[in-house]
């Protein structure tokens, strides 16, 4: 099972990147799949969450309206787009698979953002 992320990077504050998270060794498309994000000296936090058809997703509040959240099945791939980003956006963002069937979980190993002028 394999869960790699990239696409992080150094960003000014106002704009943007584009996260991404290629899945393999697993049934994707049965997995609810999310991005958290972890800043120095703080608690890992969900950031986003989609279904594994991709009909639901959810945000956290302070990124709605700024993030949005993608899959493709076929591709076994998820995305993150980041818009707006923040200086608090700063994080080192993973890509979490999650099957409430089976009760197994996966974790990628984190992709660094940061937000700074």
């Amino acid at each position: 099972v394999q869960l790699v992320e990239s696409g992080g990077g150094l960003v000014q504050p106002g704009g943007s990147l584009r996260l991404s998270c290629a899945a393999s060794g697993f049934t994707f498309s049965t997995y609810t799949m999310s991005w958290y994000r972890q800043a120095p000296e703080k608690e890992r936090e969900l950031v986003a969450r989609m279904s594994g058809g991709g009909g639901s997703t959810n945000y956290a509040d302070s990124v709605k309206g700024r993030f949005t959240m993608s899959r493709d099945n076929a591709k076994n791939t998820v995305s993150l787009q980041m818009n707006s980003l923040k200086p608090e956006d700063t994080a080192v963002y993973y890509c979490y698979a999650y099957d409430v069937v089976r009760q197994r979980n996966y974790w990628g190993q984190g992709t660094q953002v940061t937000v700074s002028s």
